[in-house]
C-alpha cells in the first residue's frame, strides 16, 4: 500500500522547484548589492579622487567595471526574462502535469 511515500516525493519535487527559484533570486540580490558597493567605490575612486588604496579596491578600474556591469546585466536579463517566459502560467501547467503523473503512477493495492 503506497500512501505517504508518493505524497512526500511530490512534495519534495514542488519544494525543489520553489527552492531553486528562491536561490536564484537570493543570489541575484546579493550580486546586485555587491555590485552597488563596487560601483560606489569605483565612482569615489575615479571621479572624486578619494585615495582608496586597500586590498581589492586597488584593482578596481574601468575594464573591471565594464566587464562586471556586462555580467550583471546579462544575469539580470537572464533571471527576469526567464520569469517572463516561464511565468506563473507555465508553473501551473508544470505542477498540474506533475500531479497527473503522480496520480497515474500511484497504485492502491
Amino acid at each position: 500500500m503506497e500512501t505517504n511515500c508518493s505524497y512526500n516525493q511530490g512534495k519534495f519535487k514542488f519544494g525543489a522547484i520553489f527552492s531553486k527559484k528562491i536561490v536564484r533570486l537570493r543570489s541575484f540580490y546579493i550580486h546586485a548589492f555587491i555590485y552597488g558597493v563596487g560601483l560606489v567605490l569605483y565612482v569615489l575612486k575615479e571621479f572624486y579622487g578619494i585615495p582608496l588604496n586597500f586590498f581589492l579596491v586597488i584593482y578596481l578600474n574601468s575594464v573591471v567595471m565594464i566587464i562586471w556591469t556586462s555580467v550583471f546585466l546579462v544575469s539580470a536579463i537572464d533571471l527576469f526574462a526567464y520569469y517572463k517566459i516561464f511565468g506563473e502560467e507555465w508553473e501551473e501547467r508544470k505542477v498540474k502535469n506533475l500531479l497527473e503523473k503522480r496520480t497515474k503512477t500511484q497504485k492502491w493495492e
